[in-house]
Parts: structure tokens; C-alpha cells; sequence
């Protein structure tokens, strides 16, 4: 994997670049359709790459070693074979995901005993088994294994949490070097710099994550529940240190405002699950607020979803045809405002990129913030 930072914005941090893998480039700053299960929940591929063209999307090691597993995988050819995706693909560790089940889960120096959501079966994760389940499934870029501390939490406990994630990485590491990738790809992997809200820990973890050397470096254990201003204090005294020469990805991050913020700091990647989430909910991000699109104000409303904003799909559809489509449960309205929203992150990110070569994104970040934090 290669990046190359074109530009830096002179009026902000905000970079623009170009990652480079086997799997074609990817244009940053990026934003990454979250396709958990192998799949961006009700969109088709073939929509996917049409209507939004990501250049990437992000899987979940967790989900797809309980299921469809490994062997199958591995017997489907990897991945991209599995769903018919040409194009890069992530996955993270399952660190976020054994975090999240906190009731059915138990943390040992050795890794981490959990119980499945789908059947309660038992399993147990480790570094280097989280490495070899993600070269099975393939991705071109892979996570290493590590615990996200729950915010809040005492600084006692989140320094016990970044010393395992680094004592965690170094077995991550020297596992990659052990094996090869199965699928005659090139695989990447990412170290994640932890360290909750405290400055010190966060600013320690970046030193050693950056010491590793690695093709480029994640931000966990952020969007875990604390307010946006600690996000962006400690995603700013992170891009201070991690190299300016390798990406820099902001993991479950965010809202289009959050992105935008952490654009401006030196971030270069990002996901979120929140695009189609909300779209389902009928919650729809515009260039000039948020939407609720089950509010009877849009009944009679024949104008396109966001007329200043990007063209794709929804511009063949009224609000008012939308909001028809939620009012009668028709799954194709949760569709069609998964696909505008998705289409939105990824004209946001495209917008910031074109901003920051133009030299003017710090007063285009300032305008697009005032005008998506209206609620419509």
C-alpha cells in the first residue's frame, strides 16, 4: 500500500491524497459505506457502484467469522469473490464489537473470551487468530486487534486498556510476518491508537503506533459517548504526532459535521454506520440540515430531497413521494434515503477533497457546518 499527500490545506490541517493498494486508488479524504455482513444494508452492488461509487468499503471481522465463517470464505475465494466486490475493502479486528458486548464478554492478557449474539456459543479471540480469520476473509486493509475503553472511564483503567492494545499489537505484528495473504492481494495493516479522553495516554499511544511503522494508522475509542469538543481535542493531539507521509483513519466517526471537523485536523479516513441507520429512520443529511422525512410538512412537497446537493438517484424522487413511501412501510423508501445518504457522506468527503486543492476549505468547512447544523 502507498499514499501520497497532494495538498494540505493552507488555511487548516485538511489533506488530500491518494492511497494506493492492489484493489485500485482510494481519493482522500474518504468516507466508507459500512457494509458489515458483506452487505450495505438494502443497497444492491451494483447500486452501490453507480449511484454512490465508493472507492472503498468497510467489513465486520466479528459478524463474518460467526457467520457465513471462515471456511466458507475462504472456499468462495476471499471476499471480494464472496460479494462480487472489485473494488478495496477494510475490516476491523472485532475489538469495537467484543467491546459492545460487555455483559457476555471477559478480557484476558491473552485476548478475549465472548459469547456469540447469534447463538450464545462461546469463542475466543486472540491477536493473532483476529489476524488470521482477516486474512482469510481477505480485506486489503486489516485492523489490529484491540480493546476500546467505555467513555467514561478512570484514567487508572484506560491506561491498563492502551497497555494492552499496544501489547496486543506487537503479537498482531509479528503474526502478519508469520503468514501470508491467501488471495494474491497485498494486505495492510493498521495499528489503533487508544487512550480515552486523556491527553497524555492519547499522545503516548500515537508515539508508540507511530514507532511501529505501519502503512498507516487508525484512532479508536472515540464516538463512544463523549462530547464532540474531547472527539476533536484528542483527534487534534493525535494527527500531531501519527506521520504526516501515511493515512490516518478516524474509526465510527461520525455525523457530516463531526467529519468536517476532523477533516480540518488532519484525518483522512472515516466510517459510520449512521448514513443508512438514520436513513431507515427516515432521518436524511442535506447540504442545508437534516430532514425528517415522516414529518407531514413534506406531504405535499414535490421539490427534490437536497436540490443544491449531489445528484444521484434521489433526484428522481419528491420528498413528498418519499414521505409517501415511509407513511405506506414500502421498503423502497428506506432504500432510496439510505442511498441519499450515503451519496451525501460521499459528496461531502469528494467536496472537502476538491476544497482542498482549490486552498479555500477552511471558510467552505465554516459555511457547510452553520448550514447542516439546521434541522429542516
Amino acid at each position: 500500500m502507498k499514499f501520497t499527500c497532494q495538498h494540505t490545506d493552507t488555511g487548516s490541517k485538511a489533506r488530500a491524497g491518494i492511497i494506493t493498494t492492489d484493489h485500485g486508488q482510494i481519493e482522500t479524504p474518504i468516507f466508507m459505506p459500512v457494509g458489515t455482513q458483506a452487505s450495505v444494508k438494502g443497497i444492491h452492488q451494483k447500486d452501490l457502484k453507480q449511484e454512490i461509487n465508493p472507492d472503498i468499503i468497510l467489513a465486520n471481522t466479528y459478524h463474518l467469522y460467526l457467520r457465513p465463517s471462515v471456511d466458507i470464505l475462504e472456499q468462495a475465494g476471499g471476499i471480494h469473490k464472496f460479494m462480487n466486490w472489485d473494488r478495496n475493502l477494510l475490516t476491523d479486528s472485532g475489538g469495537y464489537q467484543v467491546y459492545s458486548l460487555a455483559a457476555n464478554r471477559k478480557i484476558e492478557e491473552d485476548g478475549v473470551r465472548f459469547k456469540s449474539h447469534i447463538d450464545g456459543s462461546s469463542h475466543f479471540f486472540t491477536p493473532e487468530n483476529a489476524i488470521d480469520i482477516q486474512r482469510s476473509i481477505g480485506a486489503d486493509i486489516i485492523m489490529a486487534f484491540d480493546e476500546c475503553p467505555p467513555y467514561p472511564c478512570d484514567y487508572s483503567y484506560a491506561k491498563k486498556s492502551m497497555a494492552l492494545t499496544h501489547l496486543w499489537l506487537d503479537r498482531c505484528i509479528q503474526q502478519m510476518n508469520n503468514t501470508d495473504s491467501k488471495y494474491g492481494h497485498d494486505q495492510s495493516l493498521f495499528p489503533i491508537v487508544q487512550g480515552s479522553t486523556y491527553k497524555d495516554l492519547r499522545l503516548e499511544s500515537a508515539k508508540y503506533i507511530t514507532d511501529v511503522d505501519a502503512p498507516g494508522n487508525a484512532i479508536g475509542g472515540l464516538s463512544v459517548g463523549e462530547p464532540a469538543e474531547e472527539m476533536y481535542a484528542m483527534a487534534d493531539e493525535v494527527c500531531s504526532i501519527l506521520p504526516k507521509d501515511k493515512p490516518r483513519y478516524l474509526m465510527g466517526v461520525g455525523t457530516p459535521i463531526n467529519i468536517l471537523e476532523n477533516i480540518s485536523l488532519g484525518v483522512d479516513m472515516f466510517d459510520c454506520v449512521m448514513p443508512t441507520r438514520n436513513g431507515r429512520n427516515g432521518m436524511l443529511f442535506t447540504s442545508h440540515g437534516t430532514i425528517n422525512i415522516k414529518n407531514k410538512k413534506w406531504e405535499n412537497d414535490h421539490l427534490p430531497i437536497d436540490p443544491d446537493g449531489p445528484t444521484f438517484v434521489d433526484r428522481d424522487y419528491s420528498k413528498a413521494y418519499l414521505r409517501h413511501l415511509f407513511a405506506a412501510n414500502e421498503f423502497l423508501g428506506r432504500q432510496i434515503a439510505s442511498i441519499h445518504n450515503l451519496g451525501f457522506y460521499l459528496w461531502l468527503a469528494r467536496e472537502s477533497r476538491k476544497h482542498i486543492l482549490n486552498d479555500d476549505f477552511a471558510d467552505w468547512k465554516n459555511k457547510m457546518v452553520r448550514q447542516m447544523n439546521n434541522k429542516l
